[in-house]
């Protein structure tokens, strides 16, 4: 009897102990939108390599029409962040960082397809939510291309963001 009630006793205690939320997390999975010229709508996933260094990856999407000639943005970005505590609001953080993005339009017009690729710097800010597994970030990325894919504006471009992702 004694066996049984330690083991029920330890088999709570580490299954609570697994699925237990904290203010911060390890990954995440979600959505990035963004205002930029590569991507309106991403798949966007973070890992943590360390404490407060985070890499993301997005794999985005933007379709456009213009006139009568249509054609669709694919992207890839990946970008390290530093996160650093806001005190006084536990599961809150500003980050800073940079990153690359590789982007490829489509389309059946030769004028309107083309290979891109920029860098930005990072900055922004992310919050998780200390009860359920969920964080929201909002960020800004201000990408200077480095080659110039079809329509791309005067080789700069700013992207502002916003990021719903699971946490685990």
């Amino acid at each position: 009897m004694k066996l049984k009630l330690i083991f029920t006793v330890v088999f709570a205690y580490t299954a609570m102990s697994l699925f237990a939320q904290s203010s911060s997390y390890k990954q995440s999975i979600g959505v990035r939108l963004g205002s930029g010229y590569y991507d309106a709508a991403a798949a966007a996933y973070k890992t943590f390599i360390t404490q407060p260094g985070a890499l993301e990856f997005d794999l985005g999407i933007r379709p456009y029409s213009r006139h009568a000639n249509d054609w669709v943005n694919v992207s890839f970005s990946g970008v390290y962040q530093h996160h650093f505590d806001i005190k006084p609001v536990e599961g809150l953080k500003w980050f800073i960082g940079g990153g690359v993005v590789v982007s490829n339009s489509f389309s059946d017009n030769k004028d309107r397809r083309g290979f891109n690729l920029g860098l930005f710097p990072t900055g922004g800010a992310d919050y998780k939510f200390a009860k359920i597994p969920l964080s929201v970030s909002a960020d800004i990325r201000p990408t200077i291309n480095v080659t110039e894919a079809y329509d791309y504006y005067d080789r700069v471009y700013p992207n502002f963001g916003v990021s719903a992702r699971y946490t685990f």
